[in-house]
């Protein structure tokens, strides 16, 4: 597994990519609210890709249905947009990849649906931190676990758990490149050296309860096993020779 460096060109265009997505981000959090379904963000969002002359990275992608993943409360990600009413107390991870001109860029906010608990808020909170823990890890120099261990220790000392099964990844000409980017460290795992022009996307999934996770019948939906919330942030960066810089933000 080698890095795939991208030119600064390249990641200019990566970066076009993401301001799409984080305007369109923007535009969905300020829309969630209680009685609106998942579908209607969906076809937001499906408008929004049009509007900007862009095109989702995941509809169709393995048969995947949706123009972003939409994952409530106990769904870790993986969520597919349908009919369900979102309630005053939910929260919601809105995951959206987008193609503009062949470039990809990832990202992913977890946002409250209403008024939510002080401990669904902690969760957030802790979760948003540990992407930026994460991204602060991503210098060149550094190892791939220097993220995962940036995340997993603050995830861990706050009584949270980071999910396994799912992790971050490359990004460029396709949505998901090499190298996998793990949330924690994982001792037989390649510990790639970081190396300026890489673009990757960290993206710490966190569950309040225990680790474990499973699969619905959709084939797609992943929930926690024990029922409890789980959030979901996700940034597109760029390895440089300072501190990474974030490809889709605002």
């Amino acid at each position: 597994m080698a890095p795939i460096i991208k030119s600064k060109q390249e990641r200019e265009k990566i970066r076009e990519t993401g301001h799409i997505v984080a305007a369109i981000l923007a535009e969905l959090r300020s829309a969630v609210r209680p009685g609106m379904t998942t579908a209607d963000i969906n076809e937001m969002t499906a408008a929004a890709l049009q509007r900007y002359g862009a095109k989702s990275s995941s509809l169709g992608y393995h048969g995947y249905p949706g123009s972003l993943c939409t994952s409530i409360n106990e769904e870790v990600v993986h969520g597919i947009p349908g009919p369900r009413v979102l309630q005053d107390g939910d929260i919601i991870t809105l995951d959206l990849a987008a193609n503009y001109n062949g470039w990809h860029a990832d990202s992913a906010i977890t946002v409250p649906v209403g008024t939510i608990t002080p401990e669904a808020q902690r969760l957030l909170k802790v979760t948003e931190d540990a992407l930026h823990r994460g991204i602060a890890a991503a210098r060149a120099g550094n190892r791939l676990q220097d993220i995962g261990r940036a995340v997993q220790q603050f995830v861990e000392a706050a009584g949270f758990s980071v999910v396994r099964q799912y992790g971050g990844h490359g990004v460029g000409r396709s949505m998901h490149e090499d190298p996998q980017v793990l949330n924690y460290v994982e001792p037989a795992y390649p510990n790639m050296l970081l190396k300026p022009g890489m673009v990757i996307a960290i993206e710490p999934m966190v569950i309040a309860g225990k680790k474990e996770t499973l699969v619905l019948d959709d084939d797609w939906t992943v929930i926690t096993t024990d029922s409890s919330n789980a959030a979901h942030f996700e940034h597109t960066v760029a390895i440089t020779d300072g501190n990474a810089e974030v490809l889709t933000a605002e």
